[in-house]
């Protein structure tokens, strides 16, 4: 968005205590059809910026309308004593402790550095502004499929990942906290999401195509979480997150042709040091003990400062390592690290969904082989 030299604020003049103004308001933020998520946008942010493709109402926390935002015309959003300000960039002309801001039409709405479908509610936290996209389930869909796999990725992969994100959302939602400002965050924390920056018309289709569609076990929605690459085979979940998940459970991967199914690293051992905060000079680095699929699950440092025993999680992290399933081999000056896949290793493999799609199974028959014991059926 670009911010223009002057822009003027045309002020709303409706009735602030109308009873038909309540109404309407009620009826706004009821959801429109079938579910509505909070995907936090920005969380704890010094400041928002927010505008709307189409003339935008900003309301404050009673629903009030405030202001009429002109279309594509930003304003900013601050945080000051647990209060929220709108400001210009330079005075500020209203506060509350919550604003919306809904496009008209079929407009949508610019938070912070993209554009998003539905409506974006701003609140205070302890450290700042966040700002939380109120959007219908499958208008995330859009964007989450093509911002979690290539859009031109074969479509039965595409709705394999749209039904696996469709079912991790409605779980995540199901268990949020319903004093907590949002349902999911935007980024590898929960599922990405890019907005219509994720979009194409391929992630649409097949969203479409499997539209109300979810993964169930003994009844419920199901947690289904997806990785990259698992490097040949997945996991069960209690092997890396300690806790047995029945229809998470270890499966035989089709990721061969991923080119994250093996990779190599190499470093310093001072840089390994320096990276995990081991304080002398490393001698040795060793696993202490692997998953049944060869996952670094606990490792020692030894040196001249003692051992320092971590978690093949955290020193993945500290290197920046693909993953914990890798072999190392340590010389007096460095460590060379040879590894296969590419995230966690729970759940849907996206590599062996697409090789699977690319030998003629369809979606239901790639969501089933990945979660063990799940059923696919209808929201």
């Amino acid at each position: 968005m670009t911010r223009t030299s002057s822009w003027p604020l045309r002020l709303l003049t409706l009735g602030r205590h109308s009873w038909w103004g309540a109404l309407l308001w009620l009826l706004w933020i009821l959801p429109a059809n079938a579910v509505e998520l909070r995907v936090a946008i920005r969380d704890s942010a010094n400041q928002v910026q927010i505008g709307s493709s189409t003339t935008g109402i900003i309301r404050d926390a009673r629903g009030e309308a405030v202001m009429q935002l002109p279309e594509l015309q930003p304003v900013s959003v601050d945080s000051n004593g647990g209060r929220l300000e709108l400001t210009d960039g330079h005075s500020a002309f209203d506060e509350s402790n919550v604003f919306w801001l809904e496009p008209s039409g079929d407009g949508v709405v610019w938070i912070g550095e993209r554009w998003y479908r539905g409506k974006v509610k701003l609140v205070p936290s302890n450290s700042g502004v966040t700002a939380v996209n109120y959007v219908n389930i499958d208008d995330y869909l859009f964007s989450v499929v093509g911002s979690e796999m290539p859009a031109s990725w074969p479509q039965e992969a595409l709705r394999s990942q749209a039904i696996a994100a469709r079912s991790y959302a409605l779980y995540q939602k199901n268990r949020a906290n319903a004093g907590h400002a949002y349902d999911l965050k935007s980024t590898q924390a929960s599922q990405v999401y890019k907005g219509l920056e994720g979009e194409a018309t391929s992630t649409q289709s097949a969203v479409d195509a499997t539209r109300g569609k979810v993964l169930t076990h003994g009844g419920r929605v199901i947690e289904a979480v997806f990785h990259s690459s698992s490097g040949g085979h997945t996991e069960n979940s209690e092997h890396v997150w300690s806790k047995a998940v029945p229809y998470l459970k270890g499966v035989p991967d089709f990721d061969q042709n991923a080119p994250v199914y093996s990779w190599r690293a190499q470093f310093s051992l001072d840089e390994v040091g320096a990276r995990l905060g081991y304080p002398g000079t490393i001698q040795a680095v060793e696993v202490l003990n692997r998953s049944p699929q060869g996952r670094a699950n606990r490792m020692t440092i030894i040196g001249d400062a003692g051992t320092l025993t971590v978690t093949g999680g955290t020193f993945r992290q500290k290197l920046g390592l693909r993953s914990t399933k890798f072999d190392l081999a340590v010389s007096p000056t460095s460590i060379s690290v040879a590894g296969n896949g590419f995230g966690h290793g729970i759940g849907m493999s996206q590599w062996g969904a697409r090789g699977m799609a690319e030998r003629g199974k369809q979606y239901n028959d790639i969501l089933t082989h990945f979660y063990n014991g799940a059923k696919l059926g209808p929201l």
